[in-house]
């Protein structure tokens, strides 16, 4: 069925597409002609332009789950599809095919792109019932959706890149959405600029995957992987993991992620849960071929997650913000999934599985920030919340869900799911499942500070506030988000999610943990435990002031300044590179340009002298003639003389 090279890495031979597979196109084909039509209809279509840029993802999702009912009743080497549309590039060794692959990755993925994406785009319907330019956001949305789909279906990196690009694309529009506001042209900018680092990255990976294997396909790379030299290997793994790093805002590329909050509250969730910042953890497990041949790249990939599960949470620990602290919750999240995927053949399928979780929770979270908003001015600071659970009891009820899950409360999805990397990081190394397991605690403690600030506790709003529930476009999108957060994690019933990826990502079981499972699983809901008791302690028990207190510690300064992650930027890279292009300016500007104009100059300036001779005076001129006639007899007198 399978043949296997070195690191036990499943090659799948792929069948071509027929029958209900050759609709295969038209998942990526309707939202990106429903962002063609908003586009180019102008305001002819102002007045439907929502309602069809809702139908496009939302006709992907049902050919999405009619293609992967079909594939739960193939055998597992039946399980990999790929169409071919047409021939891209084709220049001299180079043979590349518009071709797209359908295998269990990319289906688990598109039933999330499509499912949560048409959630997102009916929220946005009331949401941005009264924005102007609303026909013109459906069409970003659908194009966001369409190129997130092109990332996932592409059958080699070099499609692959097409949906990275698209994306980065989309986010900048999206972000920068409400560009009067020069906060939110500023994030737009921030976040375009440190994704072209990421982008360096990948390109570089793909002309090395070229050169290396003559091929930028998944299927001939993968099978030709066990070729090629270890350091080969490692390079092209670490580039892989600064694209990965800037797309799913890891350390050190994460500083764009709470910036990006400055865009319509959707955006965020469809960043956060079901595009930009998934796409970087499915390039990981994608390209598990390379890593599980170069364990330093993959040792590179454990200690980036480590970092960024932390980083994220202490940020998530003291923003006031309900969005950016949401924000720093997925940065952190975002690193579990690294961290599983880190873990190799063991965590990959754990990885992808707390990715749909956080899917289903994170965009019911952000979706229900953006209803507390509607419900409060758009006031983003938690600190003038208080309360609202009965304002608004669908927002508090569906949120609460979400955090139930986040936190990893037994029997919710995120409990499955991040217990399951906790777990295989324990019997990998002991020191990275302890620093899983802290991430955890401040998880906990973070999640529940922002549940009492918002809807628990006394009110804290102005008088001209007056909070009410959002309209039921926007609240039966939070409840159906709701249910998955619950239900998410039937996904594990009977290992099947592990199971369904074998053949993508090949099977390992890990080594045995120190302790029993059902012990880690205590150890870690005690933990979880600790940091909502302690939340509760410091924010359950005490009056919260509207303003934020300034006499606070430096760890908490450190936290509200996101650890000091724009200066540190700003100092190892932005200063630098600001005084090398202004020393290049200067040397372009006094040598390089001095060569070619300094002799004109030299002439010019001869001439100017020479000129001062010629001013239109005869008395001048006698005065000169006299001069040469003395000059030319006291010559003669000398040369007589001698």
């Amino acid at each position: 069925m399978y043949a296997f090279n070195e690191g036990a890495i499943p090659v799948v031979a792929p069948t071509d597409a027929d029958g209900i597979y050759s609709l295969l196109w038209l998942i990526v084909a309707l939202p990106l002609a429903g962002a063609a039509i908003l586009l180019i209809g102008g305001r002819f279509t102002d007045k439907w332009g929502h309602l069809l840029g809702t139908l496009m993802p939302i006709g992907s999702f049902g050919i999405s789950l009619a293609l992967f009912v079909d594939l739960l009743g193939r055998d597992e080497g039946q399980r990999q599809i790929t169409q071919h549309l047409y021939s891209w590039i084709q220049v001299g060794g180079l043979d590349v095919g518009a071709d797209l692959l359908y295998d269990p990755l990319s289906a688990l993925f598109l039933l999330l792109i499509t499912g949560v994406g048409s959630l997102i785009h009916v929220y946005s319907i009331g949401y941005m019932s009264h924005d102007p330019r609303r026909r013109r956001f459906f069409a970003y949305l659908n194009l966001f959706v369409a190129a997130m789909l092109t990332l996932v279906l592409a059958e080699n990196y070099l499609g692959l890149f097409l949906g990275w690009e698209g994306v980065g694309l989309a986010s900048y529009l999206l972000i920068g959405f409400w560009q009067h506001k020069p906060s939110a042209a500023a994030a737009a900018k921030k976040a375009f600029v440190i994704n072209r680092v990421g982008d360096m990255g990948m390109s570089t990976a793909i002309m090395m995957f070229f050169v290396t294997f003559g091929s930028t396909s998944f299927t001939v790379i993968s099978e030709n992987a066990a070729g090629a030299s270890e350091t080969k290997l490692t390079i092209l793994g670490l580039l892989l993991l600064l694209g990965a790093c800037a797309k799913s805002a890891q350390f050190p590329l994460q500083a764009w992620l709470l910036d990006a909050m400055e865009g319509p509250t959707p955006v965020s969730a469809l960043i956060h849960a079901a595009t930009m910042v998934t796409a970087g953890v499915y390039l990981i497990v994608r390209s598990n071929f390379i890593f599980e041949l170069a364990p330093d790249a993959q040792t590179a990939v454990v200690v980036v997650a480590l970092i960024s599960i932390l980083w994220g949470a202490a940020i998530g620990c003291a923003k006031d913000d309900i969005k950016k602290g949401l924000a720093g919750s997925t940065m952190s999240q975002i690193g579990y999934m690294m961290l599983g995927a880190g873990l190799g053949a063991a965590g990959y399928a754990f990885a992808i599985f707390h990715l749909l979780t956080h899917g289903f929770f994170k965009a019911n979270m952000f979706l229900g920030a953006g209803s507390v908003m509607h419900g409060m001015n758009d006031d983003v600071d938690m600190r003038h919340y208080g309360a609202l659970r009965k304002m608004m009891p669908v927002t508090f009820l569906t949120f609460a869900m979400g955090y139930l899950a986040i936190i990893g409360f037994p029997g919710f999805s995120g409990f499955w799911s991040k217990d399951k990397i906790i777990e295989t990081a324990l019997a990998d190394n002991w020191l990275v499942g302890i620093c899983a397991l802290l991430g955890a605690g401040i998880t906990g403690f973070y999640m529940t500070r922002m549940m009492l600030m918002t809807f628990l506790g006394e009110k804290r709003w102005e008088k001209d506030v007056h909070p009410h529930e959002s309209p039921s476009v926007m609240t039966i999108p939070l409840m159906v988000l709701a249910a998955l957060s619950v239900l998410g994690g039937v996904m594990l019933a009977g290992d099947w999610i592990q199971d369904f990826l074998a053949p993508v990502v090949g099977t390992g079981a890990h080594e045995d943990p120190p302790l029993p499972a059902l012990a880690i699983t205590t150890i870690a809901v005690l933990v979880v435990a600790s940091g909502v008791a302690l939340a509760f302690v410091l924010f359950g028990k005490r009056d919260i002031p509207r303003t934020a207190p300034q006499d606070v510690s430096f760890v908490t300064r450190a936290a509200r300044a996101e650890l000091y992650g724009n200066q540190i930027n700003d100092g190892l890279v932005v200063t630098p590179t600001r005084h090398l292009v202004g020393g290049l300016l200067a040397v372009d500007k006094h040598v390089v340009d001095g060569t070619f104009t300094g002799g004109p100059i030299a002439i010019g300036s001869l001439g100017a002298v020479a000129r001062r001779a010629q001013n239109g005076f005869v008395r001048t001129y006698a005065l000169s003639l006299l001069g040469g006639a003395l000059l030319v007899v006291l010559a003669l007198l000398a040369v007589n003389l001698a």
